[in-house]
């Protein structure tokens, strides 16, 4: 589906997040001569990037009229620095769609023109490879139309969730927003299990980077769900039966990995705040 916008976009921020949103919707074509780059610290490569595809970007481009859509895509704590600036550009019409990590809406909301429509979404980085997941929340300014814009931006690069509890947010940080780290860290340390079981360590890099990522494959595209596939797996007192008594024993992989997801989602909370 080739991406259509009423006005022009905005993209405030073409760091990594930014510039995979951005390589995203211009595979879905949308017309780059509706993109606008607002990034002061534009990187060199970016901003080739953006003139190979005649992409106006600067500390402060000039727009033909208010933006359709304006995406936040800075780090959470430069969001009060750069909201009010952005605030002066904003049209009657203009949603802004806002991936900056633990900021509610109403933290943005207080630098922005009132009942201004805003979405907060929370993508994760394989939406660098058109694989990621983002789950999106909608204040009430915002309109079905302004919904299925962003919804279609985000489209570009993964699957879409939405929910009607902000709060939810939080969680969903913790296990999708954070969940890459936690598998790459899975995938270093069954690397390192494997060179300490006797494996040459390219040996182990390589067969822990194929299980890891063939795996996820699998999950994703079997429509089973993950214990379907892990008991499909494990014959009754064989190898694999033997890992997981230590995986899955008291105080073992799911006591961890809970208590990892309580902590980034009240460190969540805690930026929010």
């Amino acid at each position: 589906m080739t991406l259509h916008l009423t006005g022009p976009l905005l993209l405030v921020g073409a760091g990594k997040m930014g510039g995979a949103l951005l390589a995203g919707w211009l595979a879905r074509g949308l017309d780059p001569r509706q993109v606008f780059i607002r990034d002061p610290a534009l990187s060199e490569t970016m901003g080739a990037f953006a003139a190979t595809h005649g992409i106006s970007a600067s500390a402060a481009p000039a727009l033909p009229e208010p933006p359709a859509v304006v995406v936040i895509a800075v780090k959470p704590d430069v969001t009060e620095t750069i909201l009010p600036d952005i605030a002066s550009l904003i049209g009657p019409d203009t949603v802004v769609l806002s991936v900056a990590a633990g900021r509610t809406s109403k933290n943005l909301s207080r630098h922005l023109p009132e009942r201004a429509a805003l979405v907060r979404a929370m993508p994760n980085t394989p939406v660098s490879i058109g694989e990621g997941i983002t789950v999106c929340f909608a204040n009430a300014s915002v309109t079905p139309e302004q919904r299925e814009t962003c919804d279609a931006l985000l489209s570009a690069v993964g699957e879409v969730v939405w929910v009607e509890d902000e709060a939810l947010l939080d969680p969903v940080t913790a296990v999708s927003g954070s969940g890459p780290a936690y598998v790459f860290h899975l995938a270093e340390c069954l690397e390192q299990a494997g060179i300490d079981a006797g494996l040459p360590p390219e040996l182990a890099a390589k067969l822990a980077r194929a299980t890891v990522s063939g795996a996820g494959a699998l999950l994703k595209q079997s429509g089973h769900d993950a214990a379907t596939l892990r008991t499909h797996v494990t014959s009754p007192k064989g190898t694999t039966a033997a890992a997981l008594e230590v995986l899955m024993d008291e105080d073992a992989l799911k006591q961890l990995l809970t208590r990892a997801v309580a902590a980034a989602s009240k460190r969540s909370r805690d930026l929010s705040s």
